[in-house]
């Protein structure tokens, strides 16, 4: 389905998607907010609340599909790396700050040039390569300046790892089925695999004070409230907009937003902890260069493939030049 079909986006679109860029940018910050709610308890709730969400919407949508049983185990499998990414993300932004955490899954885009090859078995191309290159350095900018951080960084990095595979899959799994179904049924696997995490957590730990109640039960109005926000706002209300939305953008400007969230998301912790979230410039610096390789790559991929297509439109066309196709992601 086309742009064109849909109808182009206005101003009040545009606004749209960066509103929900702010709100995926604000995840981190709720993390923090929860405190002292361990983050494995944290994604149990949030995705217990997500998938009741999800399944409302679905319902009333009447576009709740049961897929096979196989289907069915391959989503909630995708779902249960879902739960371990949201606890190593909330981890990060609790060991160092939202900030740094922001920083290390920034480099998601690497991840997944370096990771789409191997699941799809293409090859790698130059310029991933050399963006790769650029987000190195830029991480290596941050350990300078940040090296009593570095275990945060490290699991956001480690975070992003793991974004990038499951979106990877849930590349394949949106050719097929409806994309808030697949959530859905995502949400139900990263329920089960956060329960079964945060029992593990529980009997491996030496900490006896974790099983007090307010580390495993939201215990305060405000907890709930702030869950409530991160489930039905920052995950059902986002996705489901996302979705409608990118029935008017084309998946490089959608891309190309997301590429934001680390900056929103940097400046909304800023505002909200003040100094806790003031770095070094070295930090600000490292960021900006992975920020810049992560905004240059959709250009710069289009770029390539734009001409690398050229002379094979040229010939079919008899010189005639077509709009490129651009993809989206729409809903059975």
């Amino acid at each position: 389905m086309s742009q064109h079909s849909i109808g182009k986006p206005d101003l009040s679109d545009y606004l749209h998607l960066h509103f929900l860029v702010v709100i995926w940018g604000f995840t981190a910050i709720l993390g923090l907010l929860l405190e002292p709610l361990e983050a494995p308890a944290l994604v149990v709730y949030r995705t217990l609340l997500s998938a009741l969400g999800l399944g409302v919407v679905l319902y009333y949508r009447r576009q709740l599909v049961i897929p096979r049983a196989s289907v069915q185990w391959q989503l909630m499998g995708t779902g249960a790396l879902m739960a371990i990414h949201w606890i190593a993300f909330f981890g990060a932004a609790r060991l160092a700050n939202a900030s740094v955490c922001l920083a290390g899954m920034a480099t998601g885009s690497l991840w997944t040039s370096v990771l789409e090859p191997l699941f799809l078995r293409r090859r790698i191309r130059a310029v991933e390569v050399l963006l790769g290159g650029v987000v190195i350095a830029g991480l290596y900018v941050i350990f300078r300046f940040e090296f009593d951080r570095m275990a945060g960084l490290l699991m956001a990095i480690f975070s992003a790892m793991l974004a990038a595979v499951f979106t990877i899959i849930n590349s394949r799994f949106t050719q097929r089925y409806n994309a808030l179904t697949i959530s859905f049924y995502e949400m139900i696997g990263a329920f089960g695999a956060a329960q079964l995490f945060l029992l593990i957590y529980m009997w491996v730990s030496p900490d006896q004070s974790l099983w007090s109640a307010d580390r495993l039960v939201p215990t305060s109005a405000t907890q709930w409230l702030w869950l409530a926000v991160l489930a039905f706002v920052c995950t059902v209300y986002a996705y489901t907009a996302a979705v409608q939305l990118m029935r008017k953008f084309s998946a490089y400007a959608v891309n190309l937003t997301v590429n934001l969230e680390p900056v929103y998301g940097i400046v909304l912790a800023f505002l909200v902890f003040g100094e806790s979230e003031r770095m070094t410039s070295g930090f600000y610096i490292g960021t900006l260069i992975i920020l810049l390789a992560v905004l240059a790559y959709p250009w710069l991929n289009g770029r390539l493939q734009r001409s690398s297509a050229a002379p094979v439109e040229a010939a079919e066309t008899g010189g005639l030049s077509l709009p490129p196709n651009e993809t989206h992601s729409t809903t059975a």
